[in-house]
């Protein structure tokens, strides 16, 4: 096991380098303390170059957003025939597609929020759905670009149809949600535990929220009904199983309980690319079941292959 060499993949070309970057350096030092040989590959356009060279017996995919989560490196890698870690191309590329994974987690019975796919200029200057509501990009992560529209406001966003929007022109606009922002992992098809997540910078678990320090506060596992706990589980299971996804996963939900304890569990998105440093969500699920940060990357290295 120890002598095999592990390319750590990270840094890549979309908004979320930096995230990356970290993930990749604590997943790589976590790998030399449990005895494989690591590279660190920080990934460019030539990374097909550079992996050919370096022949690895395993990439481990620390990548986040564009050309790293959306199946195009995973055809790269499987184009190499190099064994990867986390989801395969369909699922990468469909659960990056957010709209097209609400379709199909939806048809698999996972509830989900009201809303249509539009593109950005469309939107114009009346309401395309009913305040309050929220617009997000179809192909980002991290939150970037997500836009809450509160209730009363006279027009959408302008900056929804500015020079300087930069998330694409495919949209979603969906009901907000209101209540307690969740989150559920899955390791090896089965659920971790779920953590409620409360910012304390913003109104939502935007970017600085996630990653900012002192941007939120992880509850886990979660000061919820044991049934509605379960049901999170159960549907990050369905969500994971739905979409296709492999490895590691974690899916986000909302749960408004603001009249009733059952209230109402929606699917938000899932994450097949979800965080990796030692304090990331996943890994605190992890270390919550028994798994210690190497556990965890280890688990994740002697599952790799291709055709995933």
């Amino acid at each position: 096991m120890g002598s095999k060499h592990v390319a750590v993949l990270m840094g890549g070309i979309s908004s979320e380098r930096p995230v990356s970057l970290s993930s990749g350096n604590a997943c790589a030092q976590a790998l030399e303390g449990e005895g494989y040989r690591v590279t660190r590959v920080d990934v460019g356009r030539d990374v097909a170059q550079v992996l050919a060279e370096l022949k690895p017996d395993v990439a481990f995919n620390a990548l986040h957003g564009p050309f790293g989560e959306d199946g195009s490196i995973q055809g790269v890698l499987e184009y190499l025939e190099i064994p990867y870690t986390h989801s395969g191309v369909l699922a990468s590329a469909l659960a990056m597609d957010k709209a097209q994974a609400k379709i199909v987690a939806a048809a698999a019975g996972v509830p989900v929020a009201a809303g249509r796919e539009m593109s950005r200029f469309d939107i114009g200057q009346e309401h395309p759905i009913k305040p309050p509501y929220v617009v997000k990009p179809v192909r980002e992560g991290s939150s970037f670009g997500v836009v809450i529209v509160q209730e009363g406001r006279s027009h959408p966003p302008q900056v929804l149809t500015s020079s300087e929007w930069r998330y694409g022109d495919r949209v979603m606009v969906e009901r907000y949600v209101a209540g307690r922002e969740m989150t559920c992992g899955v390791m090896d098809g089965k659920a971790l535990g779920v953590t409620e997540v409360v910012p304390l910078t913003g109104a939502f678990y935007d970017y600085d929220s996630k990653y900012a320090a002192g941007g939120s506060k992880h509850v886990l596992p979660a000061e919820i009904s044991p049934k509605i706990y379960q049901k999170i589980q159960d549907l990050a299971v369905k969500a994971h199983q739905a979409v296709g996804c492999r490895g590691v996963s974690r899916s986000d939900f909302r749960y408004d309980d603001r009249f009733s304890e059952d209230g109402e569990v929606i699917w938000l998105e899932i994450n097949t690319q979800p965080g990796m440093t030692p304090t990331s969500l996943v890994p605190e699920m992890a270390a919550h079941a028994g798994l210690s940060f190497g556990d965890l990357v280890r688990w994740m290295v002697e599952d790799a292959s291709c055709l995933r």
